[in-house]
Protein backbone atom coordinates (compact mmCIF):
# COMPACT_ATOMS: atom_id res chain seq x y z
CA UNK A 1 0.00 0.00 0.00
CA UNK A 2 0.96 3.99 -0.90
CA UNK A 3 0.04 6.66 1.51
CA UNK A 4 0.53 9.86 0.38
CA UNK A 5 -0.34 13.13 2.37
CA UNK A 6 -1.86 12.46 5.69
CA UNK A 7 -2.31 9.74 7.72
CA UNK A 8 -4.94 6.54 7.13
CA UNK A 9 -7.00 5.41 9.51
CA UNK A 10 -6.68 1.52 8.21
CA UNK A 11 -8.25 -1.11 10.70
CA UNK A 12 -5.76 -3.88 11.35
CA UNK A 13 -8.05 -6.39 9.91
CA UNK A 14 -8.68 -4.57 6.50
CA UNK A 15 -6.36 -6.32 3.72
CA UNK A 16 -5.08 -3.72 1.39
CA UNK A 17 -3.00 -4.52 -1.45
CA UNK A 18 0.44 -3.26 -2.31
CA UNK A 19 -0.33 -1.51 -5.38
CA UNK A 20 -3.10 -0.10 -4.07
CA UNK A 21 -2.78 4.11 -3.49
CA UNK A 22 -4.42 5.76 -0.41
CA UNK A 23 -4.13 9.78 -0.80
CA UNK A 24 -4.68 11.86 2.53
CA UNK A 25 -7.04 11.01 5.08
CA UNK A 26 -8.49 7.68 3.79
CA UNK A 27 -10.44 5.67 6.41
CA UNK A 28 -10.64 1.60 6.01
CA UNK A 29 -13.25 -0.06 8.37
CA UNK A 30 -12.88 -3.78 9.81
CA UNK A 31 -12.47 -6.54 7.18
CA UNK A 32 -12.46 -4.59 3.65
CA UNK A 33 -10.58 -5.62 0.99
CA UNK A 34 -8.41 -2.91 -0.82
CA UNK A 35 -6.96 -5.08 -4.17
CA UNK A 36 -4.49 -4.11 -7.16
CA UNK A 37 -4.70 -0.51 -8.83
CA UNK A 38 -6.68 1.05 -6.74
CA UNK A 39 -6.27 4.60 -5.90
CA UNK A 40 -8.28 6.38 -2.73
CA UNK A 41 -8.52 9.71 -2.18
CA UNK A 42 -8.86 12.38 0.78
CA UNK A 43 -11.81 12.42 2.59
CA UNK A 44 -13.35 8.97 1.67
CA UNK A 45 -14.55 6.79 4.33
CA UNK A 46 -14.94 3.15 3.00
CA UNK A 47 -17.23 0.97 5.38
CA UNK A 48 -16.61 -2.55 7.15
CA UNK A 49 -16.45 -5.97 4.32
CA UNK A 50 -16.62 -3.49 1.42
CA UNK A 51 -14.54 -5.24 -1.56
CA UNK A 52 -12.70 -2.85 -3.69
CA UNK A 53 -10.82 -4.23 -6.98
CA UNK A 54 -9.21 -2.51 -9.51
CA UNK A 55 -8.55 -1.12 -11.84
CA UNK A 56 -10.92 1.72 -9.69
CA UNK A 57 -10.08 5.24 -8.62
CA UNK A 58 -12.34 6.37 -6.36
CA UNK A 59 -12.23 10.54 -5.65
CA UNK A 60 -12.69 12.80 -2.13
CA UNK A 61 -15.09 12.59 -0.03
CA UNK A 62 -17.02 9.46 -0.85
CA UNK A 63 -18.73 7.43 1.82
CA UNK A 64 -18.84 3.78 1.24
CA UNK A 65 -20.82 1.68 3.66
CA UNK A 66 -20.73 -2.16 4.65
CA UNK A 67 -21.11 -4.74 2.15
CA UNK A 68 -21.27 -3.09 -1.17
CA UNK A 69 -18.86 -4.14 -4.12
CA UNK A 70 -16.88 -1.49 -6.33
CA UNK A 71 -14.94 -2.34 -8.96
CA UNK A 72 -15.62 -6.30 -9.53
CA UNK A 73 -15.63 -7.89 -13.62
CA UNK A 74 -18.30 -7.25 -15.68
CA UNK A 75 -21.17 -9.32 -15.95
CA UNK A 76 -20.63 -10.01 -19.21
CA UNK A 77 -20.40 -13.45 -20.98
CA UNK A 78 -17.96 -11.48 -23.60
CA UNK A 79 -15.75 -10.26 -21.29
CA UNK A 80 -12.64 -12.20 -21.14
CA UNK A 81 -10.22 -10.93 -18.25
CA UNK A 82 -9.02 -7.53 -20.30
CA UNK A 83 -8.15 -4.60 -18.27
CA UNK A 84 -10.98 -1.64 -18.11
CA UNK A 85 -11.81 0.78 -15.26
CA UNK A 86 -14.23 2.01 -12.94
CA UNK A 87 -14.01 5.60 -12.27
CA UNK A 88 -16.15 7.29 -9.23
CA UNK A 89 -15.90 10.89 -8.37
CA UNK A 90 -16.09 13.02 -5.48
CA UNK A 91 -19.13 13.48 -2.70
CA UNK A 92 -20.54 10.50 -3.65
CA UNK A 93 -22.81 7.91 -1.00
CA UNK A 94 -23.08 4.49 -1.60
CA UNK A 95 -25.20 2.81 0.24
CA UNK A 96 -25.24 -1.31 1.45
CA UNK A 97 -25.05 -4.10 -0.65
CA UNK A 98 -24.84 -1.42 -3.78
CA UNK A 99 -22.25 -3.17 -6.33
CA UNK A 100 -20.46 -1.18 -9.15
CA UNK A 101 -18.43 -3.12 -11.63
CA UNK A 102 -15.60 -2.18 -14.60
CA UNK A 103 -16.43 -1.40 -18.36
CA UNK A 104 -15.62 -3.72 -21.47
CA UNK A 105 -13.88 -3.42 -24.07
CA UNK A 106 -16.77 -3.33 -26.39
CA UNK A 107 -17.71 0.52 -25.33
CA UNK A 108 -15.50 3.24 -23.39
CA UNK A 109 -13.71 -0.11 -21.52
CA UNK A 110 -14.77 2.21 -18.57
CA UNK A 111 -17.44 2.90 -16.07
CA UNK A 112 -17.89 6.28 -15.08
CA UNK A 113 -19.99 8.07 -12.07
CA UNK A 114 -19.66 11.48 -11.14
CA UNK A 115 -20.12 13.76 -8.11
CA UNK A 116 -22.65 14.08 -5.30
CA UNK A 117 -24.77 11.09 -5.94
CA UNK A 118 -26.52 8.97 -3.78
CA UNK A 119 -27.03 5.52 -4.91
CA UNK A 120 -28.99 3.59 -2.03
CA UNK A 121 -29.10 -0.17 -0.45
CA UNK A 122 -28.69 -3.35 -3.16
CA UNK A 123 -28.91 -0.64 -6.41
CA UNK A 124 -26.77 -1.95 -9.13
CA UNK A 125 -24.47 0.06 -11.87
CA UNK A 126 -23.71 -2.11 -14.40
CA UNK A 127 -20.44 -2.14 -17.40
CA UNK A 128 -19.88 0.83 -19.03
CA UNK A 129 -22.46 2.34 -17.85
CA UNK A 130 -22.36 6.81 -17.40
CA UNK A 131 -23.65 8.76 -14.58
CA UNK A 132 -23.54 12.32 -14.28
CA UNK A 133 -23.57 14.47 -11.35
CA UNK A 134 -26.95 14.80 -8.40
CA UNK A 135 -28.35 11.62 -9.22
CA UNK A 136 -30.72 9.35 -7.41
CA UNK A 137 -31.48 5.63 -7.26
CA UNK A 138 -33.53 4.54 -5.07
CA UNK A 139 -33.21 1.00 -3.39
CA UNK A 140 -32.53 -2.01 -5.61
CA UNK A 141 -32.64 0.33 -8.90
CA UNK A 142 -30.31 -1.46 -11.50
CA UNK A 143 -28.97 -0.39 -14.62
CA UNK A 144 -28.06 -2.66 -17.04
CA UNK A 145 -24.88 -2.00 -19.31
CA UNK A 146 -24.14 0.79 -21.33
CA UNK A 147 -26.36 3.16 -19.83
CA UNK A 148 -26.14 6.86 -19.83
CA UNK A 149 -27.55 8.71 -16.89
CA UNK A 150 -27.92 12.16 -16.75
CA UNK A 151 -27.42 14.50 -14.15
CA UNK A 152 -29.96 15.13 -11.60
CA UNK A 153 -32.43 11.71 -12.95
CA UNK A 154 -33.97 10.12 -9.74
CA UNK A 155 -34.95 6.24 -10.68
CA UNK A 156 -37.20 5.20 -7.62
CA UNK A 157 -36.82 1.79 -6.11
CA UNK A 158 -36.69 -1.00 -7.79
CA UNK A 159 -36.44 0.44 -11.42
CA UNK A 160 -34.86 -1.18 -14.19
CA UNK A 161 -33.40 -0.06 -17.12
CA UNK A 162 -32.66 -1.96 -20.61
CA UNK A 163 -29.22 -1.74 -21.52
CA UNK A 164 -27.87 0.95 -24.03
CA UNK A 165 -30.75 3.67 -23.01
CA UNK A 166 -30.31 6.98 -22.03
CA UNK A 167 -32.11 8.84 -19.40
CA UNK A 168 -31.91 12.67 -19.62
CA UNK A 169 -31.25 15.33 -17.06
CA UNK A 170 -33.68 16.12 -14.18
CA UNK A 171 -36.40 13.10 -15.39
CA UNK A 172 -37.85 11.29 -12.99
CA UNK A 173 -38.83 7.70 -12.54
CA UNK A 174 -41.68 6.08 -9.94
CA UNK A 175 -40.84 2.80 -8.02
CA UNK A 176 -40.65 -0.02 -10.19
CA UNK A 177 -40.35 1.61 -13.55
CA UNK A 178 -39.36 -0.72 -16.43
CA UNK A 179 -37.41 1.45 -18.34
CA UNK A 180 -36.35 -0.02 -22.15
CA UNK A 181 -36.46 3.48 -24.14
CA UNK A 182 -34.73 6.59 -23.66
CA UNK A 183 -36.17 9.15 -21.56
CA UNK A 184 -36.46 12.77 -22.37
CA UNK A 185 -34.64 15.34 -20.10
CA UNK A 186 -37.43 16.83 -17.79
CA UNK A 187 -39.62 14.11 -17.91
CA UNK A 188 -41.51 12.17 -15.77
CA UNK A 189 -42.78 8.04 -16.09
CA UNK A 190 -44.26 5.22 -14.42
CA UNK A 191 -46.98 3.13 -14.14
CA UNK A 192 -47.32 -0.86 -15.40
CA UNK A 193 -46.26 -0.75 -18.04
CA UNK A 194 -43.96 2.28 -18.23
CA UNK A 195 -45.56 5.40 -19.76
CA UNK A 196 -45.04 9.56 -19.57
CA UNK A 197 -46.62 11.34 -16.99
CA UNK A 198 -45.98 14.73 -17.37
CA UNK A 199 -42.73 17.25 -16.45
CA UNK A 200 -40.59 17.17 -13.38
CA UNK A 201 -41.57 20.76 -12.95
CA UNK A 202 -41.15 20.40 -8.54
CA UNK A 203 -37.44 19.25 -9.44
CA UNK A 204 -36.92 21.53 -11.99
CA UNK A 205 -38.33 24.40 -9.29
CA UNK A 206 -35.88 23.39 -6.96
CA UNK A 207 -33.00 23.24 -8.77
CA UNK A 208 -33.68 26.50 -9.59
CA UNK A 209 -34.92 26.40 -13.33
CA UNK A 210 -37.11 29.62 -13.96
CA UNK A 211 -40.82 29.89 -14.96
CA UNK A 212 -40.23 30.60 -18.28
CA UNK A 213 -38.08 27.52 -19.13
CA UNK A 214 -40.44 25.50 -17.15
CA UNK A 215 -43.27 26.95 -19.52
CA UNK A 216 -40.90 25.79 -22.55
CA UNK A 217 -40.68 22.66 -21.54
CA UNK A 218 -44.18 22.03 -20.82
CA UNK A 219 -44.62 23.32 -24.12
CA UNK A 220 -42.28 21.05 -25.83
CA UNK A 221 -43.76 18.07 -23.61
CA UNK A 222 -46.80 18.31 -25.29
CA UNK A 223 -45.75 18.64 -29.05
CA UNK A 224 -43.66 15.08 -27.98
CA UNK A 225 -46.68 13.44 -26.27
CA UNK A 226 -49.56 15.06 -27.16
CA UNK A 227 -50.04 16.31 -30.47
CA UNK A 228 -49.44 13.09 -32.45
CA UNK A 229 -46.57 14.60 -34.20
CA UNK A 230 -43.39 12.72 -35.44
CA UNK A 231 -40.99 13.27 -33.45
CA UNK A 232 -39.04 14.63 -35.72
CA UNK A 233 -41.50 17.23 -36.36
CA UNK A 234 -42.09 17.79 -33.13
CA UNK A 235 -38.13 18.30 -32.31
CA UNK A 236 -38.41 21.19 -35.14
CA UNK A 237 -41.24 23.17 -33.49
CA UNK A 238 -39.72 22.98 -30.49
CA UNK A 239 -36.31 24.38 -32.00
CA UNK A 240 -38.81 27.22 -33.59
CA UNK A 241 -39.58 27.87 -30.05
CA UNK A 242 -36.47 27.30 -27.68
CA UNK A 243 -34.71 30.81 -28.22
CA UNK A 244 -31.87 31.30 -26.04
CA UNK A 245 -33.42 28.82 -23.65
CA UNK A 246 -30.70 26.68 -22.51
CA UNK A 247 -32.52 23.78 -21.12
CA UNK A 248 -35.17 23.57 -24.08
CA UNK A 249 -32.06 23.43 -26.47
CA UNK A 250 -30.44 20.59 -24.42
CA UNK A 251 -33.80 18.58 -24.68
CA UNK A 252 -33.61 18.90 -28.50
CA UNK A 253 -30.12 17.93 -28.38
CA UNK A 254 -31.24 14.64 -26.63
CA UNK A 255 -33.46 14.24 -28.76
CA UNK A 256 -31.75 14.51 -31.63
CA UNK A 257 -29.19 11.73 -30.39
CA UNK A 258 -31.80 9.22 -28.99
CA UNK A 259 -30.67 5.35 -29.49
CA UNK A 260 -33.02 3.55 -28.66
CA UNK A 261 -36.31 5.95 -29.75
CA UNK A 262 -37.83 7.48 -26.56
CA UNK A 263 -40.71 5.74 -23.94
CA UNK A 264 -44.24 7.09 -25.39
Amino acid sequence: MRRRGAVSLIHPTAIIDKSAELIGNVTVGPYSVIGPEVTINSGTVIGSHVVVKGPTSIGKDNTIYQFTSIGENPQDKKYANEITRLEIGDRNTIREFATMHRGTKQDRSVTKIGNDNLFMAYTHVAHDCVIGDHVIMANGASLAGHVQLHSHAILGGFTLVHQFTKIGQYSFAAMGSAITQDIPPYVMVGGKPTRPHGINSVGMERSGITAEDIRLIRKAYKMIYKMNLRLEDAIDQMEDIAGDSKELSMMVNFLRNVSRGILR
